[in-house]
């Protein structure tokens, strides 16, 4: 798109400062530090700039003359900031957005990222026989969670695997279980409670317990279970 020339009149003098002021120290700039200069968000697009009767490069060139005669020796540097045709969004924030304004910056990733979910924490519901992790039901099997749940019915006491083995198996199961068989499934259990898996605990040389969490839920039937002592 090509921008029709435009008349610039020169700037008018800026009055000199008559008197010495006290210089003043900018409360933004923290103990042994010192300003070395500072950054102007200008949010001008070049259509708004065209109906002004003017254009992007003239406003630049306007403002260095403004600095020039305020402060011989300051030295400028413009950037022009680009963004997709349609981004939307108010001119100054692009701006600073593309220019990578840190405090822009943090804002637009504080939109971006959603915060993180609550954890739902873990539900034992004895009564329907199943377990949800966070909202997600855990795909235990019938095993998984009747030794989920004899150990959860007998909270803080340790369970020897004997007993585990001799409750939980019978004759007319096709398995034929021992000690490692007790292992084996409670190591599948605990990979399904992913981040929750440490409520089965291990007590050496002994067995396994039950270890109730603050985000640990247990539900149960309004009957008590004929398990539960």
């Amino acid at each position: 798109m090509s921008i029709a020339t435009i008349d610039r009149a020169p700037l008018a003098p800026v009055p000199p400062i008559t008197e010495q002021a006290e210089p003043r120290r900018l409360h933004a700039v923290p103990s042994g530090t010192e300003a070395r200069g500072f950054a102007l968000y200008v949010g001008l697009d070049e259509f708004k700039a065209l109906e002004a009767g003017t254009d992007l490069g003239h406003v630049v060139e306007q403002l260095k003359q403004l600095l020039a005669q305020l402060v011989p020796s300051s030295e400028t540097y413009a950037a022009v900031a680009l963004a997709p045709v349609g981004a939307g969004g108010r001119d100054v924030d692009v701006v600073r957005l593309a220019l990578q304004d840190p405090a822009a910056l943090a804002k637009h990733r504080q939109v971006e990222e959603p915060a993180p979910k609550p954890r739902g924490g873990v539900i034992v519901d004895i009564s329907r026989k199943r377990v949800t992790l966070d909202g997600q039901a855990a795909a235990l099997t019938y095993k998984e969670f009747e030794l989920l749940q004899y150990l959860v019915l007998r909270e803080g006491r340790t369970i020897d695997r004997s007993e585990l083995i001799a409750s939980l198996w019978s004759a007319a199961d096709d398995e034929i279980p021992n000690e490692r068989t007790i292992d084996v499934h409670v190591r599948r259990l605990r990979s399904k409670l992913g981040d929750f898996e440490d409520i089965v605990r291990t007590v050496r040389g002994v067995g396994y317990r039950f270890d109730r969490h603050a985000d640990v839920s247990i539900r149960q039937a309004s009957t008590p279970s004929p398990d539960f002592f």
